[in-house]
This record gives C-alpha cells, sequence and structure tokens, in this order.
C-alpha cells in the first residue's frame, strides 16, 4: 500500500486558505443558479464563473487537464453521478438535480470539494436525495478520529444511506489530498467498524459520499468521463476536505 502523507500545521494553515477560496467559489455558482434558474444557463458559464473567481486569487483550478479532463468544474446533472463535463449547449433546466465538483491548487497545495442543488422546483425524491447525502457526509465526518479506523467512516455513511432507502455507490471513492489531486488511501463510502486504515492526526481526506435514487450500479458515458447511474435513475455527491486534528477533523472547505 502507498503511504498515506500527513500535513504540517504550516500546511493545514494553506489548505484552509485554498478551501475557502474553493467554498466561495461553490458558492457564487449556488448564487448564479438561484438568480438564473433553469433555461438561462449553460454547464460551460458555470465552468468559466468558477475558474474566473479561483484565478483571481492566483490560485489554480487543478481539475484543468487532470486525466484529460478538459474544464475546471465537474457539473453532473441528474442520473449522471460525478465527472460531467461542461458544454456551451448544455443548457441548465427547471427541475434539474446538479452537481458541482470542484478542486483548487493554492500555493501547491490542493483542496477538493462539491456540493448537490435543485434548479427551482425539483422532484419529492430530487430533494430527499440532496438532504440524505449532505446529512451522510456529516455522520460520516463524526467518525474521523485519530484511532478509529476508515471503515467506521464507510459504515456509518452506508448505513444512513440504506435506512433512508437509498445505496451508496461502491466502485467510486474519496481519497487523500493535499500534495495532489489524489492520494492514497482510497476510502470507501461503505465499510465495516474497526476495519480498515487507522486515521492519524495530520491526515488530509477528500470525503465524498455519492448516493444512487436506485440501485448502486454505475457506467461509464459515452465521453468515457462521466459516470452515469446504471438504471438512469438520480444521483447526488457532497464533499468536504478535511483535516484530522487531535480531536476530531476540521473541515477545510467551507466559509
Amino acid at each position: 500500500m502507498a503511504k498515506v502523507t500527513k500535513k504540517s500545521k504550516r500546511e493545514i494553515r494553506q489548505l484552509r486558505e485554498g478551501g475557502k477560496i474553493l467554498a466561495e467559489t461553490l458558492a457564487l455558482l449556488t448564487e448564479k443558479l438561484e438568480k438564473e434558474g433553469g433555461g438561462e444557463i449553460s454547464t460551460k458559464a458555470l465552468d468559466q464563473l468558477a475558474e474566473k473567481n479561483i484565478r483571481k486569487y492566483r490560485a489554480e483550478p487543478s481539475f484543468l487537464g487532470y486525466n484529460n479532463f478538459p474544464a475546471s468544474l465537474c457539473v453532473s446533472l441528474n442520473n449522471e453521478i460525478v465527472h460531467g463535463v461542461p458544454k456551451e449547449e448544455r443548457i441548465i433546466q427547471e427541475g434539474d438535480l446538479i452537481k458541482l465538483d470542484l478542486g483548487v491548487k493554492y500555493k501547491g497545495l490542493f483542496t477538493d470539494s462539491a456540493i448537490s442543488l435543485p434548479v427551482g422546483q425539483v422532484s419529492k425524491i430530487a430533494y430527499r436525495l440532496i438532504d440524505v447525502t449532505r446529512q451522510s457526509l456529516m455522520i460520516g465526518l463524526e467518525q474521523i478520529y485519530p484511532g478509529f479506523c476508515l471503515g467506521n467512516y464507510g459504515a456509518a455513511v452506508d448505513r444512513y444511506a440504506r435506512k433512508n432507502g437509498f445505496s451508496t455507490v461502491k466502485s467510486l471513492v474519496g481519497h487523500g489530498v493535499g500534495y495532489a489531486v489524489h492520494e492514497p488511501p482510497q476510502i470507501t463510502n461503505f465499510g465495516k467498524v474497526g476495519e480498515g486504515l487507522k486515521i492519524e492526526e495530520g491526515m488530509v481526506l477528500a470525503l465524498e459520499p455519492m448516493l444512487n435514487e436506485g440501485k448502486d450500479g454505475i457506467k461509464l458515458a459515452l465521453d468515457e468521463l462521466t459516470f452515469l447511474t446504471e438504471d438512469g435513475k438520480l444521483s447526488a455527491h457532497f464533499e468536504h476536505t478535511v483535516a484530522v486534528t487531535n480531536n476530531g477533523c476540521e473541515i477545510l472547505t467551507e466559509l
């Protein structure tokens, strides 16, 4: 297994700065969507807005060019789980469930975060899926504590998802972050208490539950970048970068 890195207090301060840039950018995109609504804005326009705001702080969008991804922002709609590619011709519509996934490189260090939003009025199941996915992340974060195992986190996320009638995506994972966009360890959104890597102070982790309305099966779209639900049903996604502290964890990607 590749070595899991730990970051110094100075590096975590810098990651906190980058995380605030990222959080501000996602808040700006949320405000734009709430103002414009469906039928007015393209997924590419959101990507351009995100990049402009990041570069304003002399930071970089870390997804741009990473593994051939052609944009700064992943914009995934409805049955798209992650890695949706922004396009000029793709107009966001009233009733869409939209997922925005963004990475920032600031002072040489990387943070990663994602949110799911309703565009205007959405279905009752979409609202529930968004709320349960958001809450599953917060419940999972309660298990990020020195001496605990990563299986505790995955078990908590999966238990809450199943309790509410949803499934966790099993073949896409969270990850370490900080020195690179993706670092060890891989962090599943399911698991068993007491199993997996032992959590240590100084680790920086990107934790990201992806919950499906239906079954947990996924497939790759024709663009070979976007992941879709296999059954065509909705998916939601939330993510925070956190630093493990001596008494739990600190969310680095919030205002």
